[in-house]
């Protein structure tokens, strides 16, 4: 034979691999399967994910709405700063704020306004509906300056075309409908639609006044014979050598959007895991084909064994079957997860927010495919190498006497190195690795915790008093016996459990933070934008009309950390869940005292009368994820001017109570002189009344026409939407998972299917009926399906608290309900797929079977 083989030029292992399947693929559906799921779903993920990097990257000038943007909050770029930026390029100014627009009937509603110059957009097109030039509808005529307004608003305030609104002091009449504007992807999630206005009408508003929070975008067009990346950089450069305290944030067209570039990959990452559990859980498929494939081939593995084949030749032979079937179940799920971005773009690509390129991407397909193989390979080594050392005498006693025994040393490391190579990429390739290192203790703590569930459970059947039924004792020893299906049944159920239960709990968890009843102490207003100089005639107005509510309120500014300990912001290394704190300017405060839902963990607070060098109190979490700690310095840009603050306390922060709070908090003398406005907080006691609300408004509406209104409900609305819109991806993603799990807990019920077979032709020759062995097996799945559909819950509730605490921090909250109503229909399906499997066992004549034991 090895001759031949060295002639034929083919493998042995390969050449005896290929003549088993010419068998065909019977046993090995559920491996193909589960393996082209996983595949599939890693592949598509890793495509769509890729196709959107391309999108924005090819987009970037449109979205940014330049080769560059200078942006700067709380004040306009000075005579010096813009000359410079002109010198290099087509400038264009946008300003962006939140504000309230009433209407004639005494209707008000919360908008987001944008302020743009002649020369906007830069790049792209703003579509206008009915399309007409923008200059001519934002210009100003018959004493009301023009703009395009989103329809929400106008369905919300009832307009009609032509209609005008006051914006502060000036008149604004819709003259359009805004269908798209071509840099809406640089900003930020908003809470009220879109109102585009022009500049001059803005400051017709009154609404900028000193520390009003306004933020002023500069977009630069470099000429086209500097447009290239080292022109971008060169620029960048410049404007950090000759503007050194400008506290501009700079983006180029290749960060166009980091938040949102970092988003897509959070998200990606998120999808990706519920990819790769799907693809473990098809792994216990693989383990369950591969075990049930030796089986069915014992005699042939006996023949090789007898006629002289080493077990390292039948492992061999084997594990390249394995490989071959893996590869092949890979192949579909590598054309329908290429074929992703293709099939979205056409059928969703209007509708889609962001901008997809479709492409092929083979290095996601590769690693798909990576994905695939190793974890066929680690879940088929083991049973495979357990084969090696058996003797001919025990592949042939199998039957009635299976032998449980470890495979050789060699065999287990090499499980071992399989499964922490898989673990390694999951890790090394992911966006967050600490949250990719969880993933991966989590998943081999379940799989532990679920073998010792399994063992647990045979040994209790084992260990319980012989009952006098024959039903129950028929149900107890099939739970315990040699070849029980129980391992499998745990497993794959167990797992398919556990993920559907932490899917339903973080979603529960979600809506409830987002769409239910807010928090008993949460405020129902936010008042932004009070001028220093009105704080005390808006506290008594506030007073007045709402004696029982309880207001606080605040300075605010904005500032954005440029250093810290000496270091510069860009040469930082923060903490994955910090980096945002460094992404743009931060709400700022100053104090007397610690704030309300704030708790002081490290150092004093400062005196009242404080008067010396600047202090700040940092958020605990912040400060860790930076590395800073007591009496290190910050570097902090505020208007244009760069501040050095000492590190005196650090605090943890109650952001669930939806109170006014603040990442850091200074000394009172560091602003107290600095132009700002106010912010504050109204609460009822109990909650306020939809009317209450309502007239409170519109008073202020009327009354303060500079003051933004936001309504906390409606702003947790407008984050309750984008939450659903996540959730319902990662439900589908979570389904795959739960199909895998269906089709493993099928296959593992198959995989025992001959010895059901055997042992219902022998208990109806002894005398069995049909209805007791339906009873006993009935029993065996409920009590298999009630002890792990129970650890399911437990395993699913720990992960989604964990998940919901540690990596969104937010509060957990058990959800009795949906969780045990998951359990429920886990318990059924375990019963009802083991129930019909057994109706064919119970179906086979005797004398057939007796014939052929």
């Amino acid at each position: 034979m090895s001759l031949a083989a060295k002639s034929s030029g083919v493998p042995l292992a390969l050449r005896f691999a290929a003549r088993e399947l010419r068998g065909g693929l019977r046993g090995f559906y559920v491996f193909i399967a589960c393996i082209a799921l996983g595949v599939m779903a890693i592949a598509g993920i890793g495509s769509v994910a890729d196709g959107l990097a391309d999108g924005l990257a090819r987009e970037g000038r449109v979205i940014l709405g330049g080769d560059l943007a200078f942006s700067l909050s709380l004040r306009e770029a000075s005579t010096d700063e813009r000359a410079f930026l002109a010198d290099r390029g087509r400038l264009s100014l946008a300003a962006t704020l939140r504000a309230m627009a009433r209407a004639d009937d005494g209707r008000s509603a919360l908008v987001e306004v944008k302020a743009v110059d002649a020369a906007y957009p830069l790049y792209g097109e703003v579509a206008l509906d009915p399309p007409q030039p923008l200059a001519t509808l934002l210009a100003q005529r018959d004493g009301a300056y023009g703009a395009a307004a989103d329809p929400a608003l106008v369905a919300r305030l009832d307009l009609k075309p032509g209609a005008r609104i006051m914006v502060g002091a000036a008149a604004i009449e819709i003259r359009a409908g805004l269908a798209s504007e071509p840099d809406k992807l640089a900003g930020s999630i908003g809470f009220g639609p879109r109102l585009l206005i022009s500049e001059a009408a803005l400051r017709a508003t009154g609404l900028l006044q000193p520390g009003s929070v306004v933020r002023w975008h500069y977009r630069l067009r470099l000429p086209d014979n500097d447009a290239t990346d080292t022109g971008v950089r060169a620029v960048t450069a410049a404007a950090q050598a000759q503007l050194p305290e400008a506290g501009w944030e700079v983006r180029s067209r290749s960060n166009a959007s980091p938040a949102l570039e970092r988003n897509v990959e959070r998200f990606t990452q998120y999808l990706t895991l519920v990819g790769l559990t799907a693809l473990l859980v098809g792994g216990v498929g693989v383990a369950n084909a591969v075990k049930g494939h030796l089986d069915r081939r014992r005699d042939a593995i006996a023949t090789l064994k007898a006629l002289g084949a080493t077990g390292s030749r039948v492992f061999q032979i084997y594990l390249t079957q394995v490989l071959v079937l893996a590869a092949l179940g890979a192949l579909p799920g590598l054309a329908v997860g290429a074929a992703l971005p293709f099939l979205i773009s056409w059928g969703f690509g209007a509708a889609l927010p962001l901008p997809l390129a479709p492409a092929v991407h083979p290095g996601q397909l590769a690693l798909a495919l990576l994905y695939g193989l190793l974890t066929a390979a680690a879940f088929a080594l083991w049973p495979l190498g357990r084969a090696h050392d058996v003797p001919v005498s025990a592949l042939f006693r199998d039957e009635v006497a299976s032998e449980r025994h470890w495979p050789r040393r060699p065999y287990i490391v090499a499980t071992a190195l399989v499964g922490c190579a898989l673990a390694g990429i999951a890790i090394a390739l992911a966006y967050d690795r600490r949250i990719a290192a969880i993933f991966v203790a989590a998943a081999l703590a379940v799989f532990v915790l679920l073998r010792l569930v399994a063992a647990l459970l045979m040994l209790g059947a084992r260990r319980l008093p012989r009952p006098a039924s024959p039903v129950v004792r028929l149900a107890l020893a099939n739970i315990h016996r040699p070849g029980a299906v129980t391992p499998s049944v745990v497993m794959s159920l167990g797992l398919g459990v556990a993920v559907l239960v932490t899917v339903i709990a973080i979603d529960g968890n979600l809506r409830r933070q987002f769409l239910a009843a807010l928090p008993d102490k949460a405020p129902s207003f936010y008042f932004v934008d009070i001028p220093a100089a009105e704080a005390d005639r808006f506290d008594a107005f506030v007073h007045a009309r709402a004696p029982r509510a309880t207001l606080e309120r605040v300075p605010m500014l904005r500032g954005r950390i440029v250093a810290a300990k000496g270091v510069a912001a860009e040469n930082l290394k923060p903490s994955p869940d910090t980096t945002w704190a460094l992404q743009s300017d931060r709400g700022i405060t100053y104090g007397d005292e610690v704030p309300a839902g704030s708790r002081l963990i490290a150092g004093q607070w400062w005196a009242p009368d404080y008067r010396g060098p600047p202090l700040v109190s940092l958020e605990k979490r912040i400060a860790d994820g930076l590395g800073l700690t007591l009496g290190d310095q910050v570097t902090v840009n505020v208007l244009g001017r760069n501040l050095i603050a000492t590190v005196a306390n650090l605090r943890t922060v109650d952001w669930q109570s939806l109170g006014i709070n603040f990442v850091m908090v200074f000394s009172p003398a560091t602003f107290r002189a600095a132009p700002h406005t106010h912010i504050a907080t109204l609460t009822y006691p109990g909650g306020g009344s939809s009317d209450a609300e309502a007239g409170l408004l519109k008073a202020m509406a009327d009354a303060f026409p500079a003051i933004t209104t936001v309504r906390v409900r409606e702003a947790l609305d407008s984050i309750g939407h984008i939450v659903t819109n996540l959730t319902l991806a990662i439900r589908g993603a979570s389904v795959l998972t739960l199909v895998v799990a269906v089709l493993v807990l099928g296959g593992a019920l198959a995989a025992g299917h001959r010895h059901r077979v055997y042992d219902a032709v022998i208990l109806k020759t002894v005398g069995a009926t049909r209805m007791r062995l339906l009873s006993a097996y009935a029993l065996e799945y409920l009590a298999l399906g009630v002890a792990t559909a129970l650890f399911g819950v437990a395993a699913g509730s720990a992960a989604a608290a964990l998940i919901i605490t540690r990596v969104m921090n937010l509060s957990f909250v058990w959800l009795p309900g949906p969780l045990l109503a998951a359990a429920a229909g886990a318990i059924a399906a375990t019963v009802l797929l083991g129930l019909v499997g057994t109706f064919t066992a119970l179906g086979q004549k005797p004398a057939s079977v007796l014939r052929n034991l």
